[in-house]
């Protein structure tokens, strides 16, 4: 049996209880943006004066947005189906994962976040919770729900909903790993609409990119999808409507028989489940992004000794071109907020891709040299994606999803004063 553990393991549990148990329990907390020292500051807190913003927001709903906190809060929603790696643990183990998603949006885009558990025992019951609660929040960001129930409540809330709803193992897994596979094709010498690209796994984020990739330009008939009952193609019969959707009509059956002369292989699988002889099977300057975490559908030691002209990423800090959502959800949802939008639209998807790839190409400043201790950083094989702890994120991909959803019309506030002037 191949041994998936990670000797850091051990250590990385021991201090990560440590981590979320002190000084005090958990990652977040609510703390007051008024003052509440004195009876005047209660009384405008509270009764009587908060009387006057309800009477406001009663004659105009979007007045909501100006005296309370709901255009800068966003519900980070699970029933804990799939929780990272973690498969189906509940709605309460999934709380420490969606309070970590919390800090992220704090901490890169400055947006508050309610956690919010769960517990539906089907989908619509999960949908209805979230439509009675929805009026507290700007947005609403789904996380680790399992497919196939994901795209049914995802599209449903979007249906009834006005506010940006955004499932991010879906969107924000699909928009960083196309904007790394357009870097990485075109330094490879190749272009997305002629790629042959294989997908291993058929789930929320697998999909997600397939139909992304495909509003970018790749060809449909040039798509593989593989899960576990082998690729996903028109002779099966055991496959519901979302994999329908990315059958394909071949005699490819097996992931051994895409993966000769693919251009490009995405992993959002399971470990070590690409074998060298895979590898060594695809066309000349092949792309491989082994996602899977903590370990990679193949490994990088093991991939550059099979092919020494690919160009690779992975899920992991501690290898180059790590596709990391952080460099996506929180900065769509500021972009989004920002404007007001009443959807994050698949114009705005495009254009958080198109912001990231063409950040990496920017000369990397020396704070985020400092950051990862390197000596120098530049865009090639090496760095097709921006790192996660560059400050100009917050500066590219906001205005770049805000100007997108202006021009989609699905903005309702005007370019904010602290953006650059809109081009």
């Amino acid at each position: 049996m191949t041994d998936h553990s990670d000797p850091l393991d051990a250590e990385i549990n021991r201090a990560a209880l440590v981590y979320h148990a002190e000084p005090v329990p958990g990652k977040i907390r609510v703390e007051l943006t008024k003052p509440a020292a004195t009876p005047r500051d209660l009384s405008l807190a509270y009764t009587p004066g908060v009387a006057q913003p309800v009477r406001e927001i009663h004659k105009d709903p979007q007045q909501a947005y100006r005296y309370t906190a709901k255009g800068n809060l966003v519900a980070v929603v699970t029933d804990g189906t799939a929780v990272l790696g973690l498969g189906n643990v509940g709605p309460l183990a999934g709380k420490p994962v969606m309070e970590g998603k919390a800090v992220l949006f704090k901490r890169f885009a400055g947006i508050d976040v309610f956690d919010i558990e769960v517990q539906a025992d089907n989908p619509q019951a999960f949908i209805e919770t979230v439509l009675r609660i929805a009026p507290t929040f700007g947005g609403i960001n789904l996380e680790d729900i399992a497919a196939p129930h994901c795209f049914q409540i995802e599209q449903a809330l979007m249906e009834q909903l006005d506010i940006p709803v955004f499932h991010d193992d879906q969107h924000g897994t699909a928009i960083i790993i196309a904007a790394g596979l357009l870097n990485a094709l075109e330094l490879q010498g190749k272009t997305l609409d002629q790629a042959r690209i294989v997908v291993l796994g058929a789930g929320a984020a697998g999909l997600a990119s397939v139909r992304l990739l495909m509003a970018l330009g790749a060809h449909r008939d040039h798509i593989l999808v593989i899960d576990r009952g082998g690729v996903i193609h028109t002779q099966r019969t055991d496959i519901n409507p979302y994999k329908w959707a990315v059958a394909a009509d071949t005699g490819r059956r097996t992931l051994a028989e895409a993966m000769v002369d693919a251009d490009v292989f995405i992993g959002v699988s399971g470990p070590d489940l690409v074998s060298p002889e895979m590898l060594a099977s695809m066309a000349p300057g092949p792309v491989v992004f082994a996602l899977s975490n903590p370990v990679p559908e193949i490994r990088p030691q093991v991939a550059r000794r099979v092919r020494d002209d690919l160009i690779m990423a992975t899920g992991r800090s501690d290898y180059p071109n790590q596709v990391n959502n952080v460099l996506g959800f929180p900065f769509i949802f500021r972009g989004a907020l920002d404007v007001g939008a009443c959807c994050i639209n698949e114009e705005m998807q495009i254009a958080a891709v198109h912001a990231l790839a063409d950040l990496a190409r920017e000369p990397v400043p020396a704070e985020v040299l400092t950051a990862y201790d390197r000596e120098d950083l530049a865009f090639g094989p090496g760095y097709i994606i921006p790192k996660p702890l560059d400050p100009r994120l917050r500066d590219w991909v906001p205005p770049a999803v805000a100007r997108a959803a202006i021009a989609s019309g699905v903005a309702r506030a005007a370019w904010p004063d602290h953006y650059p002037a809109p081009v």
